[in-house]
């Protein structure tokens, strides 16, 4: 989504009279807060919204939101939390970056975080059951489908000898560590080339996709990254250039050209983010509330891509798809 429109579905904030910032200083508010750019992430924010309706909550009526983003740049996150912190929210969310962030800047603002690993594991909380702090959320565990999404992609590209990986190194997003971990154990399992690359910037992409193009590799697995989530529509448009049948974990690829996807819907993680901080809003402590796990997986394959690759998918994995992009 542009900015333009990600501004239109925020129903004009910026433009609110003086009369309606004087009545949201009455309300509770929410800082929703992002590592990655807010242009793209409108369908997050209707899901969000939709989660607070379900609980008594509509934003510029009895609920305000603060948006920020760190474009994309680790280092902002703590400063744009303070400000948060300062502006006294009554609440965080945020992405997996955003909560790290939001944890180490404060102990007793609520914080509800959307994340794609492990929180346990990865230290966001002590126990998924009992958070026991501050912080409490959704996983959505996209490293999780990693083999499965191997495997389907097999299906779609069988004569693919050799398989791209577009990697995401950055230590804040350890979900991609172990997804890779797995999807390279299952490789040797059925004697599968990988080709990794690792992408820390954009100019790192265009770089990648040259070095898949020189090793002839014959289809691309995209791992988890909330980085390559932002780039969505370059990275689509770069595997059809290259004729890479290509794999991804999130639905939003799909929508954005590429071939399929399987993986938990973070749309859906963020509806749940949504209920949660209602709850909050009605009293309930974070460390009351277990964390919760998306078990919603969607299927999606993209009939237009597959036809400007030329590729027959096979009946079977139509039946099995969630969606088909037509």
């Amino acid at each position: 989504m542009k900015r333009r429109a990600f501004i239109r579905l925020l129903g004009g904030a910026a433009a609110w009279p003086l009369a309606a910032r004087a009545q949201q200083a009455a309300m509770p508010v929410i800082g929703f807060l992002r590592s990655a750019s807010l242009a793209d992430a409108g369908h997050l924010v209707a899901a969000f919204r939709q989660g607070l309706k379900e609980g008594s909550f509509v934003e510029g009526q009895n609920v305000a939101i603060e948006y920020r983003s760190a474009e994309d740049q680790f280092h902002r996150l703590p400063a744009l939390v303070a400000d948060l912190v300062r502006r006294q929210v009554t609440l965080i969310v945020g992405n997996t970056p955003s909560a790290f962030a939001a944890k180490a800047g404060t102990t007793t603002v609520p914080i509800v975080f959307v994340t794609g690993g492990d929180p346990v594991i990865d230290g966001l909380v002590d126990s998924l059951n009992r958070p026991g702090s501050n912080l409490t959320g959704v996983s959505f565990l996209t490293g999780a489908s990693g083999t499965k999404r191997l495997e389907l992609l097999r299906q779609l590209a069988p004569k693919a000898a050799a398989l791209a990986v577009l990697m995401d190194p950055d230590p804040n997003v350890p979900q991609a560590q172990a997804e890779l971990r797995d999807v390279q154990a299952a490789a040797r399992t059925n004697g599968q080339q990988l080709i990794i690359v690792e992408v820390r910037s954009d100019p790192d992409i265009e770089a990648a996709f040259a070095r898949f193009a020189q090793r002839g590799a014959g289809a691309l697995f995209v791992g988890t990254s909330a980085f390559f989530n932002s780039r969505r529509e370059r990275i689509a448009a770069l595997a059809l250039r290259q004729a890479l049948p290509a794999s991804y974990v999130l639905r939003e690829f799909a929508a954005a050209g590429g071939l399929m996807s399987y993986g938990t819907s973070i749309t859906d993680a963020y509806r749940l983010a949504g209920v949660y901080a209602a709850r909050i809003l009605k009293g309930e402590k974070p460390a009351d509330l277990p964390v919760q796990q998306s078990t919603k997986f969607e299927f999606v394959i993209n009939l237009r891509t597959a036809k400007a690759l030329g590729l027959e998918i096979p009946d079977k994995l139509l039946a099995l798809a969630d969606e088909v992009i037509e």
